[in-house]
């Protein structure tokens, strides 16, 4: 096998080399022109924003200025009116002037009645709030707002009274003269609907309010009797019924006895009076 020259290797490693750098070099130099068109497309594309956004401010300056320009107010032209128009404007006021008075003194007097009556109606409503403030007094002397309060109530000896415990049933519970339905109790606004049963009547009270009192009328009852809630919780109230402490029909037989004991039957006046006395000694 020949051996090659050690010259020749040398060339041609030194051919290769060249080889490699020209091919780099080629390399940088084609990269750094790509590198300068992209930066060149860069500016362009740059300039051209910057262009359109310098126009843009320009336009909406103008219409800006348009704008202020067409709010501003215009100035009223001053015309003098001729000596015709005047002295018709004179006469026609002089003309309308008495009947303008007429037409003031006419909504005067309505204007004065209109004060009158809604004075007289202020006086009726003062009064009428004043009646219902001293009736509002009376009934918050009487009511209970818990047990404590019952039992001086109680203790009066004026009424009966009947507490009463009620949870959301359909069942009525007998409490005095009544029998009660809690139906539906409303613990945010303090109020609850309620089925009474008096003198098997079905009687209905929605939105009975706490401390609210409930007047009704029975059968045999002189005076009406009295419901009141003092107390609402979940599906659950608490509260008393008082009714006058004699009924009409104990009151009647009452009057009867005292006008008898004053009163005594004829027939015993007879009687007393025929009683033989004893003789004289």
């Amino acid at each position: 096998m020949a051996e090659v020259p050690t010259s020749k290797l040398g060339l041609k490693r030194s051919g290769l080399a060249l080889t490699v750098l020209l091919l780099a070099l080629v390399s940088t130099v084609a990269y750094s022109l790509h590198e300068r068109s992209v930066a060149r497309q860069a500016a362009a594309q740059n300039a051209q924003i910057a262009a359109a956004l310098q126009q843009t401010h320009s336009e909406i300056e103008t219409l800006t200025t348009k704008l202020n320009a067409m709010s501003a107010p215009l100035p009223a032209p001053v015309q003098a009116k001729p000596e015709a128009s005047r002295n018709r404007e004179r006469l026609a006021s002089v003309r309308v002037r008495p009947q303008a008075m007429h037409v003031r003194r006419a909504e005067d007097r309505r204007w004065e009645r209109v004060q009158s009556q809604l004075s007289e109606q202020g006086k009726q409503i003062e009064s009428t709030r004043s009646d219902l403030a001293n009736t509002r007094t009376e009934l918050q002397g009487s009511i209970a707002r818990s047990h404590e309060e019952l039992v001086l109530l109680q203790k009066k000896g004026e009424r009966n009274y009947y507490e009463f415990d009620l949870v959301k049933s359909k069942q009525f519970q007998r409490d005095g003269p009544l029998g009660i339905r809690l139906r539906k109790a409303n613990v945010k606004h303090q109020y609850a609907d309620l089925q009474l049963m008096v003198d098997d009547a079905d009687l209905t009270k929605k939105h009975v309010n706490l401390y609210e009192p409930v007047m009704f009328y029975t059968a045999d009852g002189a005076e009406p009797a009295e419901l009141v809630i003092n107390s609402i919780s979940k599906d659950h109230i608490r509260g008393y019924i008082s009714e006058p402490k004699y009924r009409r029909s104990e009151l009647a037989a009452m009057t009867a006895t005292q006008s008898d004991t004053a009163n005594p039957p004829a027939a015993a006046s007879v009687a007393y009076s025929r009683k033989k006395l004893p003789a004289p000694q």
